[in-house]
């Protein structure tokens, strides 16, 4: 059995491969402050919940939150045995990228492009709703050729909520109508159709400016099922795309 561990600003999102298939998916809160033992026990509890055996091959982690990826990586030798691989500069990954500074682009976003350009026909989008809301641009030759990143849904609910006096925090779902009649109803449809249309129109500017039609849109990210179920466009949602790029990766440095 493979783990892969996706370590993002919100949440840990972990990933369990056998014979390059998902047994389980499992999520823990990203919290900077605890220790390599603490995220051990909470390792280790995950696998006991999900009837997970510690017969490990192997392990691989990416990573934004680079205090965090020493203690998480040694969290997993403890319970698993295995030293982890981690996603940085000078692994193999097999994509090519474009950008002006290849080693500052994150891991997270490396692993998504890896796991689009094994599965989907290219051009190709790779729209990560996370923290941030990331938009890639994998070309027809398979190279990562830059992104966009805007502020993501959950820090705008956040920002809203504290900095007005009058308006509630929310739970994340699609409005009836575009134009609410109450309070909630406002909000949600402010944030889900806004940021669908955002998708929506954040593709065609990205399809003119490439000059050719681009034959796959995919969406990732723990807020993405909400708003993709909303865009016009046909936007495939795949929630582990970031943990199969990283199997890949893993595969190709084993």
């Amino acid at each position: 059995m493979i783990l892969t561990a996706d370590i993002g600003n919100t949440n840990i999102t972990l990933g369990f491969f056998e014979n390059d298939e998902p047994i389980t998916i499992a999520r823990m809160a990203t919290q900077r402050h605890r220790t390599c033992e603490q995220y051990a026990l909470e390792l280790k509890a995950i696998f006991e919940l999900e009837k997970i055996d510690n017969a490990f091959e192997g392990a691989v982690i990416s990573s934004v939150v680079p205090e965090l990826t020493r203690i998480f990586k040694d969290a997993i030798k403890k319970v698993t045995g295995c030293e982890a691989l981690v996603v940085a500069a000078g692994i193999k990954n097999g994509l090519k990228i474009a950008t002006d500074n290849p080693k500052e682009l994150g891991a997270d976003l490396v692993a998504g492009a890896v796991g689009a350009l094994a599965q989907y026909p290219l051009p190709c989008l790779v729209m990560d709703l996370g923290t941030a809301t990331k938009i890639s641009l994998i070309d027809e030759n398979g190279v990562f050729a830059g992104c966009t990143i805007a502020p993501g849904i959950g820090i705008s609910l956040d920002a809203l909520s504290a900095r007005t006096s009058q308006l509630p925090t929310i739970e994340l779902s699609a409005p009836e109508h575009t134009i609410g009649t109450n309070t909630i109803e406002c909000i949600r449809a402010g944030t889900v159709l806004g940021n669908a249309a955002m998708l929506d129109g954040m593709a065609d500017r990205i399809e003119k400016e490439l000059g050719k039609p681009i034959k796959t849109l995919v969406a990732t990210g723990g807020l993405a099922k909400e708003i993709v179920a909303c865009c016009e466009k046909d936007i495939i949602f795949n929630k582990d795309l970031v943990l199969q790029g990283l199997l890949i990766i893993y595969k190709k440095n084993r």
